[in-house]
């Protein structure tokens, strides 16, 4: 099984994106850093999250535009589509749902060692102290919950202090996921002023 590690700037935008549509479904893709496997025990190191929607989390005609988008983006920065996330409407539901698991096992098609990431709302705060995450491995086709410690995160204090300060910013105002983008094509689905925000407070 890999060794799943979020960097601060993948799980701080996950969490921007959450609270930013605190009502609705949102939803977005994982991308890792493309190296050779050394091991059978592989590390996928998610090194940044691209938003996709909130609300309407399932149109799949648009979101085979995002994917092919993010696709030439990764190639072009030696990335990988490499996992998906998703925050669910209901407060206490943070179980993947259809949706999640159809499109994470289609990215699990194109990458073996896929992750599915669930955002748990209810953990979800202003101080940020608990992980509000659990992850999801790929397994005998199907999509089976791993335990959450700490490791998960290539450094957790950073990420905890980082995502409330955004947070408590309000920096969540100018994130832009690809229903934004779509509204406006202007608006940078990349997020490079949030990345340069986050590498500031690193």
């Amino acid at each position: 099984m890999p060794n799943f590690k979020l960097t601060t700037q993948a799980y701080c935008k996950m969490m921007l994106h959450s609270a930013k549509h605190p009502a609705c479904s949102v939803n977005g893709i994982l991308v890792a850093e493309k190296q050779k496997r050394r091991e059978s025990h592989s590390q996928v190191l998610f090194v940044d999250c691209v938003p996709l929607f909130h609300g309407s989390i399932a149109l799949s005609p648009v979101l085979e535009v995002a994917l092919t988008l993010i696709d030439t983006w990764c190639k072009e920065n030696s990335y990988v589509i490499a996992g998906y996330y998703q925050a669910n409407e209901r407060l206490k539901d943070g179980s993947p749902n259809q949706v999640a698991e159809r499109i994470a096992s289609r990215i699990a098609e194109g990458f073996n060692d896929a992750a599915l990431i669930m955002v748990d709302n209810s953990k979800l705060s202003l101080d940020c102290v608990y992980p509000s995450i659990h992850v999801y491995e790929h397994h005998d086709n199907k999509w089976r919950s791993r335990d959450l410690h700490e490791d998960v995160f290539e450094d957790w204090p950073e990420a905890q202090r980082i995502s409330a300060s955004l947070i408590d910013s309000q920096s969540y105002e100018t994130l832009v996921d690809f229903d934004s983008h779509l509204d406006d094509l202007r608006n940078d689905w990349a997020n490079s002023e949030i990345n340069k925000s986050i590498i500031h407070l690193c």
